[in-house]
């Protein structure tokens, strides 16, 4: 029997050698052709997970604590480093709390039964679960939930967040709706707290406006919005936030979304929030509204990818918070960096594009002053980081 041995990890979380992808390995380890763990790693420990072999989520469970936080570390120091920057990185903060308040799964029949799950890696084959670990308490009936819309629907996905209120739930279905399917949602929703059942993108049963508090706020949450994947990982991202903008008066927030960091920011700073999303803009406004004892708060709409703000739509500003999608910010960081701001506060949950974009900024003058990476995504190869830069 051949034998490899697992050369290290790689950026997805699989332990690479001669090339290859080995899932669920770790560095050091013994492995068959096939990927069999023939002589494990002393840093192996059991997966709490009783599908962690099979499922499509969770790909580090099997790792202990500290060599997987001194992976994920390094994950952020390679792709600085790589764009000739070496900054200093404070501990990487875990920022799981009680787990994660909102799931996508899957909805398929499986041996005359709906079942809701992960696909299997790299497949279309739905593993079906009956609870995640790794939600919240609140929320572990999830699956449950998300398998009874496969009765009405069919093949379907169900996106699930845990609000204030409730359960606020979204399903993306090819079956066009009947109004018979309607009535189904009644029992389904005094049953399981949901406050809201939307089908591609439209609100089709409503106990109750899914409502989040955000700092102070109480905020009207529209079909859709982003939430942070916990609880515990907004907190820890927006007291970064705050923290790194001592000092400003006047704060530009750019993706803002319905206010997450917004009406925290506003507690010390002036604050006006640009997104492109106008139901999200619309949900701040109407929560500020509501809102005595913060610093003035103001919001437009602007599409930041197509209209970036200009380097002279800075100069009322002396700090830029902003917290763009996965893909990044290099547009607006180009104009960021011909400005003549002075701190710029970016949040990133990607280490590749934070990296470019970061090059982007010290090109311009910028110093990373310090980068505090957060795992909000725990068990994953996902990363956030909240990051200050500076220039004088």
């Amino acid at each position: 029997m051949a034998e490899i041995i697992i050369e290290r990890m790689g950026e997805k979380a699989d332990g690479l050698a001669e090339g290859r992808a080995y899932p669920r390995t770790l560095p050091g380890e013994v492995v068959s052709a096939e990927g069999n763990v023939i002589r494990p790693s002393p840093e192996r420990v059991a997966a709490f997970c009783p599908v962690f072999e099979t499922c499509g989520g969770c790909k580090l469970q099997h790792w202990s604590a500290e060599p997987y936080r001194a992976w994920k570390t390094a994950l952020l120091a390679s792709a600085l480093k790589a764009r000739g920057i070496e900054p200093e990185i404070k501990p990487m903060i875990d920022a799981h709390g009680e787990g994660r308040r909102r799931v996508s799964l899957h909805v398929r029949e499986i041996a005359g039964q709906w079942r809701a799950g992960f696909m299997a890696e790299g497949s279309h084959t739905l593993v079906p679960i009956n609870t995640c670990p790794i939600l919240v308490p609140n929320m572990q009936n999830a699956p449950a939930i998300a398998a009874k819309f496969g009765n009405i629907f069919g093949d379907c996905d169900v996106a699930i967040t845990l609000v204030d209120n409730g359960l606020d739930i979204a399903v993306k279905a090819s079956r066009t709706l009947a109004e018979k399917a309607i009535a189904q949602f009644a029992p389904l929703m005094r049953d399981h707290g949901i406050a809201r059942i939307a089908v591609n993108g439209e609100t089709r049963a409503q106990q109750a406006v899914p409502m989040a508090h955000m700092g102070k706020a109480l905020v009207a949450l529209p079909i859709g919005t982003f939430l942070q994947a916990t609880s515990l990982g907004e907190d820890i991202l927006a007291a970064l936030i705050v923290a790194y903008a001592k000092k400003s008066k006047r704060v530009l927030e750019l993706f803002c979304g319905a206010g997450p960091f917004t009406f925290r920011l506003a507690e010390k700073y002036t604050v006006h929030a640009i997104d492109s999303d106008k139901s999200a803009i619309a949900a701040l406004q109407a929560a500020t509204r509501k809102l005595q004892g913060l610093k003035p708060i103001t919001a437009e709409v602007l599409d930041l990818f197509r209209n970036p703000y200009t380097p002279m739509d800075f100069k009322e500003f002396d700090c830029v918070v902003l917290d763009p999608p996965r893909a990044g910010a290099e547009a607006q960081c180009r104009n960021i960096a011909n400005s003549q701001l002075r701190r710029a506060i970016y949040v990133s949950c990607d280490v590749q594009s934070f990296a470019r974009d970061a090059a982007v900024l010290v090109s311009g003058g910028f110093k990373l002053a310090e980068v505090t990476p957060v795992d909000q995504f725990k068990y994953s190869p996902h990363l956030e980081m909240v990051s200050l830069f500076t220039r004088s």
